[in-house]
């Protein structure tokens, strides 16, 4: 024997196949990119919507009872306003006579724009310091509270007690909520009030180095004199009670439009303004109490310098806030104490005095301009999006769920039935079938398995011939199956060669050339019990079945993806085929093992092309032809699964986006009547719900698990997770069970749930993708090694 080394430095052409699967898959690389993306997409878009709740990032400790040694008496006694000028720290007191009307822990939906309305009804203005999250969520209300007059400040972005936070931390709160100021109202503050906070004889050594930086950057810290303690629900009238100054003295009093029930507030809140009015308070905002203040300097005669100072350390300057979010310490225009401010007011911006289109009373706002507003409403639109789409989701995940859960009761219902029904010893399809029948071997490239596959169907109880259609390989396939046929002593077998053309053209060829009116079709890697065709061929004797679906089992299951693969063909394929039955709406015969009727494999037209799952589309397409599809469970056959998760993803891409293919090609059975429609409007929904919709959500419901663990509860989510396992661990025994399976195999099942349904839901969201975008895919050719010689299992 001769053989011919090729010409150094020249390499092998490749061949017209080799070609088509390198084109495919550049063609696919995108695709697997847009599928990650959208999945990386979602989740940052859940993270975010975390983030607003402070489910992500959250920190629920609150300082209490530290010491205050380090603390400047001045500001332990001062007034509830404090700033800092050259490190020193300032105080001012709320003016007599004048309330100075706060709201803490806003925007709400449902109390603030009731509170808004109130304000506005009674002439009085109101300065409310906003969560950040909140306002990103509600910036319309934000927007309506600064048209109307009202003041805003900081009240941090997710609520967090700042005495506990890094530096990074404290700063990221700060520009983050002026970032939603900047989105929602166009403008930026200096005003801020701590969470948790309330007097100034509650400052501590942790938390006042906190309001000294803030004042550092420019940012006037409030605080209150009164507090009408409205959170705890005391009463209407305990809380315009515990509201109301002593004497005549001026107060900044506390109020709350967010942050739990606030309906006793929305109640006394109007009774107390008319009772202050009627004492003869007027109302205003900080600023505006800063502004009285110079105003009263002034006029006392401590001077210009005096008046404009105390207005620069209460950070009421003109301008903008710079990039970064950060508000200007510049000093105070002298106009801010001029004798318009002078008057304080209780209504709004507009007759309280302004100068250069700044309100007195909304002195502390800055416009926001250049970076700082474009990013906020990139925050705003960012928040609107994580809105809609994480509550839209969870509703969605919820009906997936749902649907799952009764998938599973009703496949276990079904599948008992079905099980009860075709075991019954008087269970008969009618007179036994015994003359031969065609078994068509369609083989490219199988010089590994086609002699075991011949082996086994040597070893036949049923008379058959044997039609092996060799699809233009290039491994010897065809002799070695020849040669096979001599040794076994077969000489019921034909070996057909034809220019490659693929399965369907192969199949096809088989068909045309049997010589009996069944044929069963089967792989070339797959071997047969030697009871398999004569199970397979019975449901004929029934005269409207038309095709039969066989039992396919993994032949090596030794390994772990051969054993997630058992489990799920067990679990996932029979236990759905014996549904299907019942339904008689069997969407699919598998290729490994599959009988039909000749007669009606070519009234439907034969193997289609039009798709890469022939086996789905010819069997949807006998069912709109009126002829039955069965499942045989005692026809098992044993087939060689992938080996590697390449290949895995490779066979299953192509069976998820043929499917699809198929679904789509017989859309108008939809509409249609008679077993055609049957199919449609039942057959077609299931698969569509449970095998492309669900699968495409399954990831989602794996990230908000995930997400629910790091995030919200833990051991909740955990045991939730579990939850779902044990049904599924119920369903997967009892399939084992009925199949008479091995549950050792079940063991692997949780690993199976972590890593190999990951990505069998990666692998159908990129043919979804591939779909929608209109991509097309080759026959992808799978490396086989032959290790599946015996039926595993087989008695």
């Amino acid at each position: 024997m001769t053989t011919t080394t090729p010409s150094r430095g020249r390499r092998r052409a490749p061949t017209r196949m080799e070609r088509a699967a390198g084109k495919a898959a550049a063609l696919q690389r995108p695709r697997v990119i847009l599928a990650l993306l959208l999945l990386l997409g979602l989740t940052c878009v859940m993270l975010l919507d975390g983030y607003l709740r402070a489910e992500v990032g959250g920190d629920e400790r609150v300082r209490d009872g530290a010491s205050a040694g380090k603390v400047p008496d001045k500001v332990l006694n001062g007034g509830p306003i404090l700033t800092f000028r050259d490190g020193k720290p300032v105080t001012q007191t709320i003016p007599k006579k004048t309330i100075v009307l706060t709201f803490d822990d806003g925007p709400n939906p449902t109390y603030t724009p009731t509170v808004l309305k109130i304000l506005k009804k009674y002439d009085v203005p109101g300065t409310f310091f906003l969560v950040g999250s909140m306002v990103s969520r509600y910036p319309s209300i934000v927007k309506q509270m600064v048209a109307q007059g009202n003041e805003v400040g900081i009240h941090t972005f997710t609520h967090v007690d700042l005495s506990y936070q890094s530096d990074a931390r404290i700063k990221r709160e700060m520009e983050q909520t002026q970032l939603a100021l900047a989105g929602a109202a166009g403008i930026t503050t200096t005003l801020f009030r701590a969470p948790y906070s309330s007097e100034t004889d509650a400052i501590d050594n942790y938390s006042y180095p906190v309001y000294k930086k803030l004042g550092a950057s420019g940012y006037t810290s409030v605080f209150v004199d009164t507090d009408s303690d409205d959170w705890k629900q005391p009463g209407v009238a305990k809380i315009i009670k515990w509201a109301t100054p002593s004497g005549t003295s001026g107060s900044s009093v506390l109020f709350h439009d967010a942050g739990g029930v606030r309906s006793q507030t929305m109640k006394a809140l109007p009774q107390y303004i008319e009772k202050m009015k009627a004492k003869g308070y007027t109302f205003t905002t900080v600023s505006g109490a800063i502004a009285k203040n110079a105003a009263a300097q002034r006029a006392s005669g401590t001077g210009a310098g005096a008046g404009a100072g105390a207005g620069a350390a209460a950070g009421t300057s003109t301008g903008t806030v710079e990039a970064g979010a950060k508000p200007s310490s510049a000093p105070v225009d002298s106009a801010v104490g001029g004798a318009g401010a002078a008057g304080g007011g209780t209504g709004g911006a507009g007759r309280n005095g302004s100068r250069n289109g700044i309100s007195v009373l909304q002195g502390a706002h800055r416009e926001a301009t250049g970076m700082t507003l474009y990013e906020g409403k990139a925050l705003i639109y960012a928040v609107t999006v994580a809105e809609w789409v994480v509550p839209g989701l969870a509703a969605g995940l919820t009906v997936v769920g749902i649907a799952v859960m009764s998938r599973f009761g009703m496949m276990l219902i079904l599948a008992r039935r079905h099980y009860r029904q075709r075991n019954k010893r008087r269970f008969s399809w009618g007179p036994t079938v015994t003359r031969p029948v065609t078994v068509i071997v369609p083989a490219y490239n199988e010089k590994e398995c086609i002699a075991n596959t011949l082996e086994s169907l040597a070893k036949s109880t049923h008379p058959i011939e044997v039609i092996v259609v060799d699809d233009g390989s290039s491994d010897g396939t065809s002799e070695i199956a020849r040669e096979a046929a001599r040794s076994f002593g077969m000489t019921n077998v034909r070996v057909i060669r034809q220019e490659n053309a693929g399965k369907p053209a192969a199949l096809n060829n088989g068909v045309r050339s049997a010589s009996y009116d069944i044929v069963v079709m089967m792989d070339g890697d797959t071997v047969f019990e030697p009871d398999t065709v004569r199970h397979l061929v019975q449901p004929f004797a029934d005269p409207e079945v038309g095709a039969v679906a066989g039992n396919a089992k993994v032949g090596n299951r030794n390994t772990v993806i051969g054993a997630w693969q058992h489990i799920e063909y067990v679990m996932g394929f029979n236990l759905d085929r014996r549904m299907y039955d019942l339904l008689r709406c069997m969407p699919t015969i598998p290729g490994a093992i599959g009988a039909f009727r000749r007669e009606a494999v070519l009234q439907v037209g034969g193997m289609s092309e039009d798709t890469l799952a022939e086996d789905t589309d010819i069997t949807i397409a006998m069912h709109r032809e009126g002829w039955r599809v069965v499942y045989q469970e005692h026809a098992k056959a044993w087939t060689e699964a992938p080996a590697s998760l390449k290949q895995l993803w490779s066979q299953r891409y192509r069976w998820s986006y043929g499917t699809m293919q198929a679904l789509w090609k017989h859309r108008k059975s939809l509409t249609d009547k008679g077993p055609s429609g049957r199919f449609g409007r039942v057959g077609m929904p299931l698969v569509v719900i449970f095998q492309i919709i669900t699968p495409v959500f399954a990831p989602l419901i794996d990230v908000f698990t995930v997400y629910s663990m790091i995030f919200v509860d833990f051991w909740a989510s955990l045991a939730m997770w579990f939850a779902v396992l044990g049904i599924q661990l119920l369903c997967a025994a009892y399939a084992f069970r009925l199949d008479r399976e091995k549950y050792r195999y079940l063991l692997m099942m949780p690993l199976q749930q972590l890593a190999y349904r990951q990505m069998m839901y990666l692998v159908l969201i990129h043919s979804s993708i591939t779909a929608l975008t209109g991509g097309r895919l080759r026959w992808q050719k799978l490396k086989r090694t032959g290790e599946v010689g015996t039926p595993a299992g087989a008695s």
